[in-house]
């Protein structure tokens, strides 16, 4: 029986358009995301870097690039947060059925365009018994320690959770931990349809 539901936040709640920031940044003569640029970024999502590190880095290697353009392009891949996945969300938390946990890979910049950006955010997280986002706790998906940080901190069993994210790669490390899971499509699927899932099936 389900008695969690953990969820992401990108193209789970808040639409993304996951390759418009590389598309930004090939404007800006970022022609790769190196190895070494996708550390910065992991380390970055982990709260190992500061936000001025990560700024840093980046215009060190590409000095034409200004911080504004960067900020822009390093956005580019956050959108809109459609009303009805609130409204969803608020009702799902008023009804009390169930313990309601937030976690996403994010970091600092992403979060602060969402708060100014996005102005259902803090009712959006109100909503939520826990909202933990990878930078905060150091963590990140799909890395083991994630998944256990959350069971630890809320002494939860693992095949009473049903944990929706929209990256496979994620969802396949949460189900090999004995968690049930929904590894959304977010053009096909919407969170809204979460009752139509077999899990939830009474």
């Amino acid at each position: 029986m389900i008695k969690t539901l953990l969820f992401d936040f990108g193209d789970v709640f808040l639409n993304l358009d996951k390759p418009a920031t590389f598309r930004e940044l090939q404007k800006l003569g970022v022609k790769e995301f190196t190895s070494e640029m996708l550390q910065w970024n992991q380390a970055y999502e982990k709260g190992a870097l500061t936000t001025e590190t990560f700024i840093e880095n980046y215009q060190n290697a590409f000095p034409l690039v200004s911080k504004k353009s960067l900020l822009q392009a390093w956005n580019a891949i956050l959108l809109d947060f459609p009303p009805r996945r609130l409204k969803f969300l608020q009702k799902l938390s008023q009804e009390n059925s169930f313990l309601l946990i937030l976690l996403s890979n994010t970091n600092e910049i992403h979060i602060d365009w969402v708060k100014k950006n996005i102005e259902q955010f803090d009712a959006f997280k109100s909503c939520f018994n826990a909202f933990y986002l990878s930078h905060e706790i150091e963590l990140r998906k799909p890395e083991t320690k994630i998944y256990q940080f959350v069971l630890d901190q809320h002494h939860l069993k693992p095949e009473e959770v049903l944990f929706i994210d929209d990256t496979k790669e994620n969802t396949d490390a949460a189900k090999k931990l004995g968690f049930q899971v929904w590894n959304l499509k977010p053009k096909k699927e919407d969170i809204t349809d979460l009752f139509k899932r077999k899990e939830l099936q009474v």
